[in-house]
């Protein structure tokens, strides 16, 4: 499969051409000040849209967002693509009382888990997918329940659903000998809850199936009926350690529903704790990886250099996750230009140490020999999958919405995508260094041009209606769904992160490859759990 990424129909062309294939069938509407278009289709279109967009235009699936009305569903498939061609968004009803959708996962692997989540937790079944049930809600979930539905009662208790002493897991390798290794989904230390069931014929792990939500939270849910305050304070702390990514994707969506603009100042400000977060972040990650390979040198050097970044962040902005920052209309406090600096240059010290450990890293053969060929995932996989942030850029694939979909301030800023080709762990290493010092380098512009006056538009009239909202997260792409109802309040909230797509494709970089390599694999990807248990 050749991956048509430079062959994009540019935005502008695409409602002629749509109208040209299926005539009556979709009607199209194109915003070019918001880089939209969204198409509305009947059922059974979508599937074809879908795979048109995705295998002849390029463009990588987003998310799937479905909404319940009093007398139908609305379901809508988001797709983005290079810079220029903005966001296409295909949507079509369906009566309530139907619940049958054709599967576009056949043509767009990347909605695979999103349309099992979505049977899950709306019961719409998707006709052609191979493997729908016992998702997000596992084994001991009574059939027929749906949480997302507007029907379902939070505070009912229900029983649960005794498992049957001949139940067993799925297994897909059918073979003398063939063994399963279950992984988790305890684990000692701080790590997340997750399952693992390795299944192989010797040492060599041929399949790999992850099971997450074991701490399903059904933030989604919470979010409905709340104001919108309330539910920033649930986009922000669901994954902490994204926390100011997550929030500032959750604002802009309401900035956008709201029609505020936003001072020039307060994004800049965005975008420099943005690249804070992101830099002290991958430092954790990096520290995590050399700790996967048993190297406790280095591990205590990077684990050193995260703690002073957290450090740092708690004294200039009083929270080491930066917690409580963003809000709809701008920031919730200013900060002087003299502390912006002062963190700049606590960040670009801490640099030259991680350029050091970098460098060190480089001739530790031991180390080497763990990450390099070890978890590889194709250029082929990763679009197939719709992989994003460092994974992505590790495989070949220099896809990053700061630059397709530009949103604060970033146009202002020089910087460089880091991509390599590899697609090992090495690889992910590498760009995981390569974007902590661009991070560092776009704090340093920001704070040599921080414009002045206010961080806030102030109060904020909420009005009805819907957006999406997204960034590039450490981890990735993060896109935030809103809906606002009469009254000002969240009818729908749907969150779509990095970790639940970069999970989805993780079995590529495990299998055909040692038992032994599992826990480097996992550490090299950098995921979080919670980030899926959402």
């Amino acid at each position: 499969m050749s991956l048509p990424l430079n062959n994009i129909i540019k935005l502008v062309n695409l409602p002629e051409t749509a109208r040209r294939q299926w005539a009556d069938d979709v009607q199209v509407h194109l915003d070019l000040d918001r880089l939209l278009c969204e198409m509305t289709c009947k059922k059974r279109q979508a599937a074809e849209i879908c795979n048109w967009l995705f295998s002849q235009l390029g463009y990588t699936f987003a998310t799937m967002v479905v909404e319940e009305t009093s007398s139908e569903w609305l379901l809508r498939y988001i797709f983005y693509g290079t810079p220029g061609s903005g966001q296409v968004h295909v949507c079509f009803p369906l009566p309530k009382p139907e619940v049958h959708v054709p599967s576009i996962s056949r043509f767009v692997h990347a909605a695979d888990w999103h349309e099992r989540e979505t049977e899950d937790l709306f019961g719409l079944t998707f006709e052609g997918h191979p493997r729908l049930g016992d998702f997000v809600l596992h084994e001991q979930w009574p059939e027929g329940v749906n949480p997302m539905r507007h029907g379902f009662d939070a505070a009912a208790p229900f029983a649960p659903r005794e498992i049957g002493p001949e139940w067993r897991p799925q297994g897909i390798v059918q073979a003398p000998g063939a063994f399963m290794m279950p992984i988790g989904p305890v684990y000692s230390d701080a790590a997340e809850s997750a399952h693992f069931l390795l299944e192989t014929v010797g040492e060599d792990v041929i399949r790999t199936i992850p099971r997450f939500f074991y701490k399903y939270r059904g933030v989604e849910k919470i979010a409905e009926g709340r104001s919108v305050d309330r539910a920033l304070l649930l986009s922000e702390r669901f994954s902490g350690t994204s926390a100011f990514a997550h929030s500032l994707a959750f604002c802009q969506a309401v900035e956008e529903i709201a029609r505020i603009e936003i001072p020039r100042r307060a994004r800049a400000l965005r975008v420099f704790f943005a690249e804070l977060e992101r830099f002290r972040h991958h430092v954790g990650a990096i520290a995590a990886i050399c700790g996967s390979t048993a190297l406790a040198v280095a591990t205590s050097q990077a684990g050193i250099l995260e703690e002073e970044a957290l450090r740092l962040t708690a004294a200039v902005t009083g929270h080491r996750y930066l917690f409580g920052l963003n809000i709809p209309g701008g920031l919730s406090r200013d900060f002087s230009d003299p502390r912006c600096q002062s963190l700049s240059d606590g960040v670009q010290g801490l640099l030259e140490k991680l350029c050091e450990l970098k460098s060190r890293l480089r001739f530790s053969s031991s180390f080497l020999d763990r990450l390099e060929e070890v978890g590889l995932v194709s250029r082929e996989h990763a679009f197939q999958y719709g992989l994003v942030g460092p994974i992505a850029r590790a495989s070949g694939i220099a896809r990053d919405i700061r630059r397709v979909l530009p949103y604060a301030d970033y146009e202002r800023y020089a910087f460089d995508i880091p991509c390599e080709q590899e697609g090992d762990g090495y690889a992910r290493l590498r760009v995981l260094f390569s974007e902590a010092e661009q991070s560092a380098g776009i704090l340093k512009q920001a704070v040599s041009s921080l414009p002045g006056g206010p961080v806030s538009s102030g109060p904020v009239e909420m009005r009805p209606g819907a957006s999406l909202g997204w960034v590039e997260a450490p981890r990735g792409a993060a896109f935030h769904w809103i809906r606002i109802g009469e009254g000002g309040t969240v009818a729908r909230y749907r969150l779509t992160t990095p970790s639940f797509t970069n999970w989805h494709g993780f079995h590529l970089a495990a299998e055909d490859f040692a038992f032994q390599d599992f826990p480097i694999i996992m550490a090299t990807f950098g995921l979080s759990n919670a980030e899926s248990d959402r």
